[in-house]
């Protein structure tokens, strides 16, 4: 079944939402000092994928583009608008944002290799050993941001499977279009253009900016594209 790694996915962070509900009741002081922390973690962690780029000037081109694109789209308010309607349907006003809960995890959840690799093992091996690693990962940073950001975080289940269970139903087409060379090279400049949008979200969380990262997400089409025409010129020249 090429869809059980996705699934197992979305349930790991459902579970991991529902177990960081149980522990909100934490004190205030304790909440803030946490936010940090995450903050922190999430910016190492941004910065460790940005460093793997073995051609940064892609990276600079796809984020300038892209974000550029995602002003012009409102992708950012769009998302918000998403969460705040959520927010209105489960009424959870004061109990945390879901549309800041649910645009930051899936953000974090969605950007990243893990996500694109297990996925397309997933579909052409029947292996979802990467997306079982993801899951476990996801579903204990699942816990720890619905202790500080609320329930929303519970929706990011759902862009993430049908973006990881998009990616595992066409694998098999995609395997045989695209060269491996091709495919380790989008997999790498991916993983360094998603890691400036991770440590902006670690920027974020930590209270010193308030970036709107989702309108840097069209930056992960044009790096395909980059990707791409800089291998298709290395082929004729």
């Amino acid at each position: 079944m090429f869809l059980l790694g996705t699934i197992v996915n979305g349930l790991l962070i459902i579970i991991g939402t529902f177990l960081g509900k149980l522990l909100h009741r934490i004190p205030e002081g304790m909440k803030t000092t946490v936010m940090y922390g995450i903050g922190l973690s999430v910016m190492v962690l941004g910065l460790q994928m940005g460093f793997k780029s073995e051609n940064f000037l892609i990276v600079i081109i796809s984020l300038v583009i892209g974000a550029v694109i995602g002003e012009y789209l409102h992708l950012d308010d769009k998302l918000n608008s998403l969460g705040h309607w959520l927010e209105k349907k489960i009424g959870s006003e004061g109990q945390g944002s879901v549309s800041q809960g649910f645009v930051t995890a899936t953000l974090i959840f969605v950007i990243g290799a893990m996500a694109i690799i297990g996925a397309l093992d997933s579909g052409i091996r029947g292996d979802h050993d990467v997306l079982y690693t993801k899951a476990i990962i996801d579903g204990f940073t699942a816990l720890i941001l619905t202790t500080t950001l609320g329930i929303g975080v519970i929706f990011s289940a759902i862009p993430v499977m049908l973006y990881q269970g998009t990616i595992a139903a066409f694998a098999t087409q995609i395997d045989r279009i695209i060269p491996a060379e091709l495919m380790d090279s989008f997999i790498v400049e991916v993983t360094a253009t998603g890691g400036v949008m991770i440590f902006a979200i670690g920027l974020n969380l930590a209270g010193l900016t308030n970036i709107k990262v989702a309108n840097l997400l069209p930056g992960i089409v044009v790096t395909l594209l980059a990707v791409a025409a800089q291998y298709g010129y290395s082929l004729f020249f």
